[in-house]
């Protein structure tokens, strides 16, 4: 049985709806003819369309909007180069395991391969960097293949997948049939009636379905969950120990709306934490197990390494620092992970908040059998924090940066999201200012994107709207979105963003230097990043001298409460803090 024309569901609506019952809030996009059929049809189901200045930024705003709700982010963008713009932020997803959904637009089916506008192939291109890709060709293909896309890209190793859809599966089936006869031969010939008869029938086949097809199918999501045996040869390695260490990342934040529980879970373990990545915030501000210095002398003296949903990769020396007489639990979803780098003692295939959860069940260690090791490690961090503060009060030739990030540091809210996008100011600004909260930090993640930032904002204000959200720019990375700042002024985004403007790439810059001999390619100048945001809309100040640190500070929050985005222009000198640095 087909359903008559009459019946057949627009493209655009299918998809909106779908969106819609599955709990998505805000789709981001930069228009295009080949999509705005989704856009409007999202319009009418309440979903709210963020248009951006760049489709990368799309993808960001998505993926930061999967990071802290659970539910795949999405971004709609157009065939072509709207598809292409998207690369380096699908990697980045896909490196950070962020379950995004890209609806990307395509030339009619029936112009496939005959030189159409914008017509490339796009599966080829996204296959590499996504879990799956996915290419309409009817209109009954539709809600299987949304279905599918979100069970994919929550599942096992959260991830990014890519959907096509040409134009025509998209609009009503009388445009659709009024284009594809516009310029067909009308005359009597064979030839003109054999095309108008292909025409017919592959209208038919493109809009041919059954009722069952409108149906859309469950969701199951496959998270890995940890054999009980695991479990009990986990709790003998973590008795037997007596200088353990727990490092947390990202991907234990893989279910966010547990990130409280997680955090109590952790707690009740009484093992000395790292935190890293966007786990960064999951103990709170100032909690007594968190070990924020001195990492990887730990890691040379520790008995036990727990990796909770962390990669053993450059930023952990590639294991070269773990002490060889270790045990190490591995717990990942990710099977390749868990021995990348590093034989464990223990592999758990998890997620880890699964394993923490039946870890913690009528068991749970000596009250204070680590606090000597953890007394240890927490004067270690006294005493580097005790170095940092002195050398904020070094004299540079402008704002000593570290002093500004304390001030920073003091002023922020307990409702805080921070969000990292540069390099020198912002790793410098990972050791000062402090996350008060679960999913209170977001950075691009292992990928070392620049660029992310102007999405990430976006998406932390549109999720939780009483926070308070901070950009930490280097003047090098705030190039890649400075014209998101309209895109925050349109949509009346309040967000205040510092950049740390020392006039060049300085953590490129401070080691090619002394080891190549030369600058070049590294400098910029103090630009008045300040007064282009105000062109665009938002509001914006230069600072150059400590004094008027504060001022700046308390006019970014007024201004971000009332939603108007604030830049700070904070004109910044040069420390030897984090000297020899460079990661490549």
């Amino acid at each position: 049985m087909e359903k008559t024309t009459e019946s057949i569901p627009r493209g655009g609506e299918l998809i909106a709806s779908f969106l819609a019952n599955n709990g998505v809030q805000f789709i981001y996009t930069l228009c295009g003819g080949h999509i705005s059929p989704i856009l409007v049809g999202c319009e009418k189901q309440g979903i709210r369309v963020i248009d951006v200045r760049h489709e990368a930024t799309a993808v960001f705003a998505a993926d930061a909007t999967a990071r802290l709700t659970g539910v795949p982010g999405v971004a709609a963008v157009t065939a072509g180069p709207g598809v292409t713009n998207t690369i380096t932020a699908i990697e980045n997803a896909s490196l950070a395991e962020s379950p995004v959904i890209i609806l990307g637009g395509a030339t009619a089916t029936i112009l496939r391969g005959r030189g159409a506008l914008q017509d490339i192939d796009q599966i080829s291109i996204m296959k590499p960097i996504t879990k799956w890709t996915k290419r309409i060709t009817k209109i009954s293909e539709i809600l299987p293949a949304l279905s599918k896309a979100f069970e994919i890209s929550m599942s096992d190793v959260p991830g990014p997948v890519f959907l096509e859809f040409p134009l025509d599966v998209l609009y009503p089936k009388d445009v659709v049939t009024e284009w594809y006869f516009a310029n067909a031969p009308r005359s009597s010939s064979i030839m003109a009636k054999v095309t108008r008869l292909y025409l017919r029938r592959h209208l038919n086949k493109l809009f041919s379905a059954h009722p069952s097809d409108f149906i859309p199918s469950p969701i199951n999501i496959k998270i890995p969950k940890p054999k009980p045996s695991t479990v009990s040869k986990a709790k003998e390695l973590i008795e037997q120990s007596n200088r353990p260490i727990l490092l947390v990342s990202s991907q234990a934040l893989s279910q966010p709306r547990k990130a409280h529980e997680l955090a109590f879970y952790i707690e009740e373990l009484g093992i000395p934490t790292y935190l890293s990545g966007m786990a960064r915030g999951l103990l709170g501000r100032d909690h007594p197990l968190h070990v924020r210095h001195n990492r990887r002398n730990a890691l040379k003296q520790a008995d036990l390494i727990i990796l909770a949903g962390i990669p053993v990769d450059f930023r952990l020396n590639y294991g070269y620092s773990f002490n060889r007489q270790a045990n190490i639990i591995a717990i990942n979803r990710n099977k390749k992970t868990l021995s990348k780098n590093v034989s464990p003692t223990l592999k758990v295939y998890s997620d880890v908040f699964e394993f923490f959860s039946k870890l913690i069940v009528d068991w749970k260690p000596a009250e204070g059998k680590w606090s000597k090791w953890l007394e240890e490690l927490k004067e270690r961090d006294a005493e580097r924090d005790k170095e940092i503060l002195q050398m904020s009060q070094e004299k540079t030739d402008h704002i000593n940066p570290l002093k500004l990030l304390f001030q920073i540091e003091k002023k922020i809210g307990n409702n805080a999201v921070l969000i990292g996008d540069g390099g020198d100011f912002v790793a410098s600004a990972a050791y000062i200012v402090r996350p008060r909260k679960p999913l209170g930090w977001l950075d691009p993640g292992v990928f070392g994107t620049l660029g992310s930032g102007g999405g990430f904002a976006l998406a932390a204000k549109l999720v939780d709207p009483e926070s308070e959200v901070w950009v930490f720019y280097g003047d090098g990375s705030v190039g890649y979105t400075l014209m998101e700042w309209e895109t925050f002024a349109r949509h009346e985004i309040g967000v205040v963003g510092i950049i740390g403007n020392d006039a060049g790439w300085t953590q490129i810059e401070r080691d090619q230097t002394i080891i190549l001999g030369s600058d070049v390619a590294t400098r910029l100048a103090h630009t008045d990043y300040d007064k282009a945001v105000v062109g665009l809309g938002a509001q914006g100040i230069r600072v150059e001298d400590e004094g008027e640190i504060q001022d700046a500070l308390e006019k970014g929050k007024s201004s971000a409460s009332r939603n108007q985005p604030f830049l700070i222009n904070s004109i910044i000198g040069k420390t030897e803090f984090r000297k020899g640095s460079i990661s490549v």
